[in-house]
């Protein structure tokens, strides 16, 4: 039998993948990845396809000895895999759109993690993580399960409660990429740096800013209030902070924290795009286009540098560098989505955060951050409520339950609002909500 690790990645035709394939090539040495099952549906199988060819191209080029299978049989890439990583949408790029538009007619935020549709991405996503789940406990009972489908914190939060899975970490790019522009702000290194990280999935806060072990936190908020400084990402808006609110605040905010500081200006851009060039989840259509014309391209074996337009930066670094620290027990320290177990105080220690871990092989082991500061705790606890009642309704596709998740989000205004919002979405989005339609005797 063949040594070295089996992979399977669900969603494997997403355009991120190539980005996996990369960070697994360069630390092949170290982490050595025999097998990569690269899973999707069949609505998926040409970008599968596409994507797959690419990354065998990638392997050769590298000269690793790695095999990639390409498989719409979800069963057969899991079993005894050592890993499984989750990047799925369910619904496609046509469901991200809807969960935009909806919300924005009725001057609400549409966005796929934040709001209304960052909800209804959640309702639809949890009960496919938890038949996933399911087929692990049977087929790959000892393997690590490492999420970053979206919303990331909501579908950890639903693993750590309603599946029998511990061995679950959820994953993001943002406490990376904010990590990288904070050391591009300073204009140092990234190793010479170190930031604290604590809250929840799009709403994790760097507490303090430490470089070469020394506190710079005012000096980097000072300079976070630039526009040319902001730290944000492709997919967001880079609108420039208020340099006395980011001074009031204290802690450097993640860049979707702009939805609930900046509500209006980032509604009327949100706005005026899809009047304009169209939603973000419609520009993205078109730009995986692109990629994926340019992923055809027989003579292409690497990354292509358009890659980053996608919002993507930094995923396999963060989604290689957790599995090769689980695999070599590293002991080194990352931001991941993991049961709090005390390490926030305000948080439920049998809720999911985003908090800075010591990786090891058993796993991340939050460290202690005590209770976050005053100025951001209640927002934080209110979108955790909202998280735990979003995915109890995901679970038993209760319309009350689900309605009152909405109600309490902070970006919808009232409860009459998100009736009307709920209503419309759960029509929209009937085909991949089964649990809300469902005659319950």
């Amino acid at each position: 039998m063949q040594s070295g690790l089996k992979i399977a990645t669900i969603g494997g035709g997403s355009s991120y993948t190539p980005e996996l394939i990369e960070g697994f090539i360069k630390r092949y040495d170290e982490l050595p990845v025999r097998e990569l099952w690269l899973v999707d549906i069949e609505e998926g199988k040409e970008k599968l396809e596409i994507v797959g060819n690419l990354a065998k191209r990638m392997v050769a080029k590298a000269g690793v000895p790695m095999d990639i299978h390409l498989t719409l049989d979800r069963r057969e890439a899991l079993k005894d895999a050592d890993f499984v990583t989750t990047q799925f949408r369910v619904g496609l790029l046509e469901a991200r759109a809807k969960d935009e538009r909806i919300p924005l007619k009725y001057g609400v935020i549409g966005q796929e993690t934040n709001g209304p549709g960052g909800l209804f991405k959640g309702l639809r996503t949890i009960p496919v993580i938890l038949d996933i789940c399911k087929d692990m406990d049977e087929l790959c009972p000892d393997a690590w399960l490492v999420n970053f489908t979206n919303p990331a914190g909501m579908v950890t939060e639903a693993v750590l409660r309603y599946s029998k899975r511990n061995k679950v970490v959820g994953l993001c790019n943002v406490p990376t990429g904010m990590h990288m522009g904070i050391a591009e702000i300073l204009k140092v290194d990234p190793s010479r740096v170190f930031v604290p990280f604590a809250g929840l999935n799009h709403m994790v806060y760097g507490l303090d800013v430490l470089l070469d072990g020394v506190s710079v936190l005012d000096d980097v908020i000072a300079k976070m209030s630039d526009p040319n400084d902001a730290l944000t990402m492709k997919n967001i808006s880079g609108i420039a902070w208020e340099a006395d609110f980011l001074k009031g605040l204290g802690v450097i905010p993640c860049p979707y924290h702009r939805y609930y500081y900046k509500t209006d200006e980032m509604l009327q851009e949100e706005a005026e795009a899809a009047r304009t060039v169209g939603t973000r989840a419609e520009v993205v259509k078109q730009l995986e286009v692109e990629l994926f014309e340019l992923y055809r391209d027989t003579n292409l074996a690497v990354k292509p540098t358009q890659l980053e337009k996608r919002g993507g930066a930094y995923y396999s670094d963060a989604a290689c560098s957790l599995i090769h620290s689980i695999y070599n027990d590293k002991g080194d320290i990352q931001p991941v989505n993991t049961l709090n177990n005390g390490a926030i105080a305000s948080i439920p220690r049998d809720s999911a955060v985003e908090v800075n871990c010591v990786i090891t092989k058993d796993g991340p082991k939050p460290l202690a951050v005590g209770d976050l500061p005053v100025s951001v705790r209640g927002l934080v606890q209110q979108i955790k409520s909202f998280e735990r009642v979003a995915a109890e309704a995901a679970v038993t596709g209760d319309y009350h339950t689900a309605l009152l998740a909405m109600t309490i989000n902070p970006l919808v205004p009232s409860d009459t609002l998100a009736k009307q919002i709920f209503d419309e979405m759960l029509e929209a989005h009937k085909e991949h909500l089964p649990q809300f339609f469902t005659l319950k005797c």
